[in-house]
């Protein structure tokens, strides 16, 4: 296929070609600094494609422009070549097509244009977030041009930009925006023709625009980069000056191609060196390409074997390109293998070593490691910064495209009511001609058809306008959209790293704890290695361990509780940490694969109704957002609010001391201790849980009050906030949600329910019940609290309000299942200890260790078989026959020992009187 002068197999008369080339963070800027070589992850593996990155050939933007000067007061015209750059979407420009460095260059990036029209014909603007740079083109169509192919190079320089891999693909649900094809146009401005005659390569062989003045063209802002042009022009012309008197001789060309293909190979894969020797006499190589292939047409034969070697030089680029690609990727290849072959080895090390100071090596190099992950998130927190300001630059940007266009379409609209008015004056001037030839003259005539010409004309420049107008805001927009999905992209892979560091140290101080264990056996030196590093380890504070905190895990939540338990053991604290790390891992794990989604369908349940989707959903967790309102249905489900009940009863209570006002005053201040909201004696939610129980006191005469209710009544609190509402969610829990007599003074029901939970943990953890058996484990001396405050001050906050949206729409069963699941989520840790003290100790505080919320939640309804509430009934009153029983017998007992005691007692008084008498 011949080719023309403005063929796309020319290169650029300026610019190498270079070929981007991926980090392993998947978004190295192009023309950077080549950075260190990082192993890739296996995600990042699967990313990589095996076809070499080779790019679809099209003609080259290039031209020239006129650009506006300022320098002081002073505002010139100057003539500029202009030639766009594919691989840092930037738009050089030089004095001359001939001249070797640049003058400057334009960042279209994060740039957008506009054209005004009140500015003359062909001037354009190019907005960047620095500076407005002004140019001007021959004609309008060649305006149009410009605009629409920046607007096409920039969407694919973005679109291009966008595509990195991530980590790990579990936690991205939708594929990254990079992935995705480009998207059609809207069509909002047709496709300009090509302006051959001022745009591409061929413009270049044509003499560049005059000036007023030979000095006016010159840049004195550049006076280096204006010597430099000159002398290499100079130089470049006697090298290759030949016998026919061509500047660019294509013999001379010709001899030097291979070279010329041997520096564009290198160029693909290395960076240009800063000197600009190498990008000088490639650049005159490809001048005397083009200048030459504009010769073509007078010479047919030369432009044959020309297009033969263009060919084959385009094969060899390729195959070239396709070679350093495959090369490149085995690198990759080797490098991940080494990787895993070090682990390997590291591995075997660690198992094999004989002495405690070459594990202690390898685990200092886990805490270098650490440390490089450190820097990571550091980078990538940069990053994210960038990213964050050219969004509000762009939105600024948009702002200010969206108030240009209300104007111009008020103006618009202006201009038409004008032209209405005009249009009906006239009509009205025509329905009368003897009036038209009295009162207008020829000249007034032809002076308002030049008026409406010139209407018409800025219609059409203003419908230019505003198709132009319409497709860069569409641009803007979708560029402002990819942003903020890769925004997304990047905070999910920063969560995933950011979770995998937290386990790294959770997995660090969990060794660290061990060896604590395990101190007493090392030498002394080992052993005051161990101290430091605990020592250092319980200094770290989690909250601020890390500058970029997507998710972190501040010390009290949304409630008031405590995040991280503060154990008053010293040998606990470091066991603090390794939960807290534990717990903020999990959160940053689930906050987009489980929460938001879960988010996602509370937001679409408008009215509540009774359903297993909303059982389902329940069980899952309530959103903090909806937990209130949810909460407020359950009990209005099942309790009938009585108007100005709760109004009377704190009447009644004001009024007449209620008996058990005092145990009420003794237990506030031990109500919710780890909770900021009741921690102090004057917090504000104390005088609000007191009226709470005093009114539930004369509501309900049979139980009055009882230890536990005061916690129950602090959590209705807590949610619901109101007292009226806390009250009537304790009323539901005592008298519709626990069993009769739960809360009463024998507590019997609280009883029996620990017989029957035996019951069930006997035959759903076998196991664990034999191992409670043979050490004389009573678990009901831990359990019986569980059951009767509903786990209040025995879990974490997080999970303790999801047992309770289950419990307060479920009932009593809900605590039964949890309760096992407690257990089955720590029987192998259980089972390891053969000391009935060491366990009675480890069940006093390991369900505060539990910290995966929905991995207990599957346990408790999904991996336990299920029970039905008609089979916990009749356990119930099976074990409350056997156990109204045993209390009828102990009753006996008791009568009979006090009868027993009673004889006793009387005969020995009237012993006592008849050897007084006797001494009397």
């Amino acid at each position: 296929m011949k080719k023309g002068p403005g063929s796309s197999a020319c290169p650029s008369a300026a610019v190498p070609d270079k070929v981007t080339e991926p980090n392993s963070d998947g978004n190295r800027s192009n023309g950077d600094s080549a950075k260190e070589d990082v192993l890739p992850s296996p995600g990042e593996l699967e990313n990589i494609q095996l076809k070499p990155s080779s790019k679809t050939h099209r003609k080259r933007l290039c031209g020239y422009l006129n650009k506006l000067g300022i320098r002081g007061p002073i505002k010139t015209w100057k003539s500029r070549w202009f030639i766009y750059d594919e691989n840092k979407c930037h738009l050089l420009y030089y004095r001359t097509a001939q001249d070797i460095n640049p003058l400057g260059s334009i960042d279209l990036s994060s740039a957008s244009f506009d054209c005004r029209v009140e500015n003359d014909e062909g001037v354009f603007e190019i907005r960047t977030p620095n500076r407005v740079f002004t140019l001007k083109a021959i004609s309008k169509q060649a305006m149009m041009y410009w605009l629409q192919q920046l607007q096409v190079r920039r969407w694919e320089f973005c679109s291009a930009q966008s595509r990195f891999p991530v980590s790990s693909s579990q936690l991205v649900n939708e594929p990254l925006v990079g992935r995705i094809n480009v998207a059609d146009d809207e069509g909002f401005l047709p496709p300009v023709k090509t302006p051959t005659e001022v745009v591409g390569l061929q413009a270049a062989s044509l003499p560049a625009p005059q000036t007023a003045t030979a000095l006016q063209n010159i840049s004195l802002k550049h006076p280096w980069t204006e010597i430099q042009n000159t002398v290499y022009n100079i130089c470049g012309s006697k090298q290759l000056w030949g016998n026919d008197g061509n500047v660019f001789n294509f013999s001379k060309f010709q001899e030097h191609s291979e070279q010329e293909a041997e520096v564009e190979a290198q160029c693909t894969v290395k960076e240009i060196p800063e000197d600009g020797r190498m990008e000088s006499r490639l650049n005159l190589f490809r001048k005397a390409k083009w200048v030459n292939s504009s010769l073509a047409e007078e010479q047919p034969r030369e432009r044959n074997s020309m297009d033969k070697v263009n060919v084959l030089q385009q094969q060899m680029l390729t195959l070239t390109e396709e070679v350093k690609s495959q090369k490149e990727l085995v690198k990759l290849l080797h490098k991940a293998l080494e990787a895993a072959q070090q682990e390997k080895r590291v591995s075997s090390m660690y198992l094999t070593a004989a002495e405690d100071k070459d594990r202690l090596e390898l685990v200092r190099h886990k805490v270098r490691q650490i440390a490089d992950l450190t820097s990571r998130l550091e980078a990538l927190e940069q990053e994210k910064k960038e990213l964050e300001q050219m969004l509000a630059l762009r939105d600024s940007h948009i702002q200010e495209l969206e108030e240009h266009v209300q104007l111009l379409m008020e103006k618009n609209h202006a201009k038409q009511q004008v032209i209405m008015a005009l249009t009906e004056q006239r009509t009205r001037e025509h329905s009368d001609p003897l009036q038209e030839a009295n009162a207008i003259t020829a000249e007034t005539l032809y002076k308002q058809q030049e008026e409406i010409e010139h209407l018409k004309d800025d219609i059409d420049a203003y419908k230019t306008q505003n198709q132009f107008l319409n497709s860069e805001i569409h641009q803007v927009t979708r560029l402002w959209t990819r942003v903020a999905e890769n925004e997304k992209a990047l905070l999910m892979k920063c969560a995933y790293l950011q979770a995998q560091n937290c386990q790294m140290e959770s997995k660090y101080l969990t060794v660290l704890r061990k060896l604590q264990e395990t101190v007493c056996g090392l030498p002394s030196s080992h052993a005051d290695l161990v101290r430091n590093l605990i020592q250092e380890a319980l200094q770290w504070d989690v909250k601020e361990g890390a500058d970029l905190n997507l998710n972190p895990v501040s010390e009290y939540d949304e409630y008031g509780f405590m995040t991280v338990p503060d154990y008053e053991v010293e040998d606990w604290k470091l066991l603090a940490k390794i939960q807290a790390l534990e717990m903020k891992s999990n959160n940053l794990r689930s906050q987009e694969v489980v929460e938001k989604p879960l988010r996602d369908k509370w937001n679409s349940i408008g009215e509540l109704s009774p359903s297993a989707e909303l059982k389902s959903l329940i069980r899952s967790g309530i959103p903090v957002e909806h937990r209130q309102r949810v909460w407020k249905w359950i009990v209005s489900q099942h309790c009938s609010y009585l108007p100005d009940h709760y109004q009377r009863l704190l009447r009644q209570s004001k009024s007449t001391e209620h008996p058990a006002c005092r145990q009420i005053e003794l237990d506030l201040p031990r109500t919710l201790t780890s909770n900021k909201y009741f921690s102090s004696p004057t917090s504000q939610l104390i005088p609000k849980l007191r009226r709470v129980l005093l009114a539930f006191s004369w509501h309900n005469p049979a139980i009055g009050y009882c230890q536990g209710l005061n916690r129950l009544a602090a959590v209705a609190l807590l949610v619901l906030e109101d007292e009226e509402n806390a009250f009537w969610c304790l009323v539901h829990i005592v008298e519709n949600l626990m069993p009769a007599d739960y809360y009463s003074d024998t507590l019997i029901t609280s009883q029996v329910d620990q017989r029957v939970f035996k019951d069930f943990l006997a035959e759903k953890l076998p196991r664990l019940m034999a191992h409670f058996e043979q050490y004389q484990i009573d678990v009901s001396l831990i359990t019986f609290n569980w059951f009767l405050v509903a786990f209040v001050d025995s879990l974490v906050s997080d999970i303790l309000l999801r047992v309770w949206d289950a419990f307060l729409y479920e009932g009593t069963k809900v605590i039964f299942r949890y309760a096992l699941a407690i257990f089955k989520y720590n029987e192998e840790e259980i089972l390891r200890i053969h000391d009935s003290v060491e366990i009675y100790q480890y069940l006093r505080f390991f369900t505060r260790m539990i910290v995966d919320g929905r991995k207990l939640m599957n346990i408790a309804f999904n991996d336990l078989n299920p029970f039905p509430m008609k089979l916990l009934r009749n356990r119930r009153r099976i074990h409350r026959g056997e156990l109204e029983t045993e209390l009828c017998e102990l009753e006996q007992i008791k009568a009979a020992y006090v009868k027993g005691r009673a004889e006793q007692g009387s005969q020995g008084l009237e012993e006592i009187v008849s050897e007084e008498e006797e001494e009397i």
